[in-house]
């Protein structure tokens, strides 16, 4: 039974509304997670000619279908609009994101004993910051990656890509090429797919009799103990625990036989995922204690009961009302305040709290793409990073706080003024 939003909830009237099909089972989805009012695309950066235009914002909640537990957004742009064409977003400019995902690659090349005779596969392989690493190491591979932009600065570097928005049209192509995959990589990408039964579907297709899947989506036990909902944007459309995650793979006929816990992206799970009737040595490939252990502790915080999710809007305004609270005292005190990175995440936290230049002078981000245009909804303006020692400011609040460690080495030179830097999520951090 659905445990209807308390009177006192700031949800409550979202939470009555017609029954949505989830995205994966097709069950009435009714039980709402989150409201985090209207929100603009979160990688549509401005020009200045754009400023004055009309800007789309959408309605940006969650929910949790109480049958498969997948928590999800309302489709209200399409994956194909959204990430056709350009896209802002690109892997490389993180450092310790590239030194991840080459010791990813790494392990992957000796746990499968990938060589020349092997083929990888990578769904959503952006500007090819992870499959570069195969083609050093010599196992050939193939990107697929919907935006045009993200695929040419791949081909630069030597990473064959093909421009495709991935499913089951695309994968029976290839297949019908003779391409299949040792290694099928969908890494960060299953959220933002708005069908998810064609993109599954479209990897059983052409992953080889013995191959195997590995999946890195952010963690939904971790977004929701540490209040991550920046993490919720129109963007990703779906938000996994394992537990949705093993019977999402199982309805199309394929086994999750092992999962790591990493700690990308504030937390996150790495899933390995075979056809059901695959072998080792003539028996079936054994299935790791860590998958059921993982299992058993999403079901003790309560991840399959409804009502665990009604204080997760509360513990939301929480984080909204503490940074506010910090920007209003530092403006009062004459401080200024810019932000350090223009990630999706960082779009979700300032529309949502409402912050724009009159809290944030500027935000500067190390993508030169996204330089001299304006951040979505909000309308501050983005620089090079340079910016900071240029104007000196009181204080640098890091939007990509799941990169702290390496943001926070980057701006050691802001001692030099007395400046200190800011983390908004778990909980508000001036340090």
């Amino acid at each position: 039974m659905t445990l209807p939003a308390p009177a006192s909830s700031p949800a409550a009237d979202a939470s009555v509304s017609v029954d949505r099909p989830c995205r994966f089972c097709a069950a009435p989805v009714r039980q709402l997670v989150v409201d985090l009012g209207m929100s603009p695309l979160c990688e549509n950066f401005l020009t200045r000619d754009e400023l004055n235009r009309m800007e789309p914002f959408y309605p940006l909640s969650a929910w949790v279908c109480e049958k498969c537990l997948l928590v999800q957004v309302e489709e209200f742009v399409s994956g194909r609009e959204i990430f056709g064409g350009e896209y802002a977003y690109f892997s490389s400019f993180s450092d310790s994101w590239l030194q991840f995902s080459r010791e990813y690659a790494d392990r992957m090349i000796d746990r499968l004993n990938l060589g020349s005779d092997s083929f990888v596969l990578e769904l959503a392989s952006n500007d090819g910051y992870l499959l570069k690493n195969f083609v050093e190491r010599g196992v050939p591979c193939l990107g697929i990656e919907p935006a045009a932009n993200c695929a040419a600065a791949a081909e630069k570097i030597g990473v064959p890509s093909r421009v495709e928005y991935f499913g089951v049209e695309v994968a029976e192509r290839l297949a019908a090429e003779g391409i299949s995959a040792d290694l099928l990589i969908a890494n960060n990408c299953a959220a933002h797919v708005p069908d998810l039964n064609d993109f599954i579907g479209g990897m059983k297709r052409v992953l080889k009799p013995g191959g195997t899947i590995t999946v890195e989506v952010a963690h939904w036990l971790n977004m929701f103990e540490q209040t991550q909902f920046d993490q919720i944007y129109q963007e990703h459309y779906c938000y996994f625990s394992l537990l949705t995650l093993r019977e999402v793979f199982a309805a199309h006929g394929m086994t999750l036989y092992d999962v790591d816990e990493i700690p990308t992206h504030g937390g996150s799970l790495r899933v390995y995922a075979r056809h059901e009737d695959a072998d080792y040595q003539g028996e079936p490939l054994p299935v790791t204690a860590a998958v059921e252990a993982l299992c058993d502790r999403e079901r003790s915080i309560g991840l399959a009961e409804m009502r665990t999710y009604e204080d997760y809007g509360r513990r939301v305004e929480r984080v909204k009302r503490d940074l506010l609270d910090f920007l209003i005292t530092a403006k009062r005190n004459g401080k200024t305040v810019v932000g350090y990175g223009a990630p999706g995440k960082g779009n979700t936290l300032l529309n949502y709290c409402g912050i724009r230049e009159d809290f944030l002078d500027y935000v500067v981000d190390r993508n030169p793409y996204k330089h001299g245009k304006f951040l979505p909804g909000t309308h501050i303006p983005v620089h090079p990073t340079e910016r900071i020692a240029e104007t000196k400011p009181d204080y640098v609040l890091i939007l990509p706080w799941n990169l702290r460690p390496e943001i926070s080495a980057q701006l050691e030179y802001v001692r030099e003024w007395g400046a200190k830097l800011v983390v908004p999520i778990p909980e508000l951090d001036v340090f």
